[in-house]
């Protein structure tokens, strides 16, 4: 029997052991499972999980070579990607800047980047085709940019930017995965459950009783903001 870990929250699902207390029995292969279970500690779909692979016998350490290809751009400077950003972007960046004064104990200035962020979401129209075929290649396209960005905060030896690699990589695959199960149920799975959303790291929960910390930043449920109806 076989050892399945979410790549969420690090939660293992033992085959030999099965979770009786929640109807499924020792020796129930992970593959037997609904096809709408779910991770019981962060709600992450089957499809976030990946079998866990005996560890291979250790081999000599390799030394960390730089990055193939990694280019260094002076300060101030982009490559062609850089454009203008939409006022829906600019509420969004504000409202970061805000959050991460606000952590920082700066009130004046988390008030003027939450008045920026404001000015520009009052003026942001809304996506005209944001369909889940959209969604999920703009959550692809950023998943593909949150690799290379790690690298390059490996290359440097950045552990806080890498953090927040992590913790976004796993956000978008969270958020991919409920896009996912959107197209295929529609809104109906969303009727009778409650929607939370981590106000640190933007974990998505779907589930009436949110975790008891956030699988991705490990900030306790308190900190896991709960979506009106009226808002999704």
């Amino acid at each position: 029997m076989a050892k399945y870990v979410c790549t969420l929250c690090g939660y293992v699902y033992d085959e030999d052991k099965g979770i009786p207390e929640s109807g499924i029995a020792p020796g129930t292969r992970f593959e037997d499972l609904p096809d709408d279970w779910t991770c019981p500690m962060c709600g992450s779909p089957k499809s976030m999980f990946k079998k866990i692979e005996e560890a291979p016998a250790p081999s000599e350490p390799v030394s960390a070579g730089p990055v193939k290809d990694a280019v260094s751009i002076p300060a101030g400077e982009g490559g062609d990607r850089m454009r203008e950003m939409s006022f829906a972007e600019m509420a969004d960046l504000c409202s970061n800047l805000q959050r991460g004064c606000e952590k920082q104990y700066l009130t004046e200035e988390a008030g003027l980047f939450g008045e920026i962020s404001d000015y520009y979401r009052k003026r942001a129209e809304p996506a005209s085709d944001l369909t889940d075929e959209r969604l999920l290649a703009l959550i692809n396209e950023g998943l593909a940019a949150y690799d290379s960005a790690d690298a390059a905060a490996g290359a440097a030896g950045d552990r806080g930017a890498k953090r927040a690699m992590l913790w976004s990589t796993k956000v978008a695959r969270i958020l991919q995965a409920l896009v996912e199960r959107l197209g295929k149920e529609g809104e109906g799975f969303l009727e009778s459950t409650g929607v939370w959303v981590c106000d640190i790291c933007g974990f998505i929960y779907v589930g009436n009783d949110p975790p008891e910390i956030c699988p991705v930043c490990k900030v306790p449920r308190d900190k896991l903001v709960k979506i009106e109806r009226r808002q999704i």
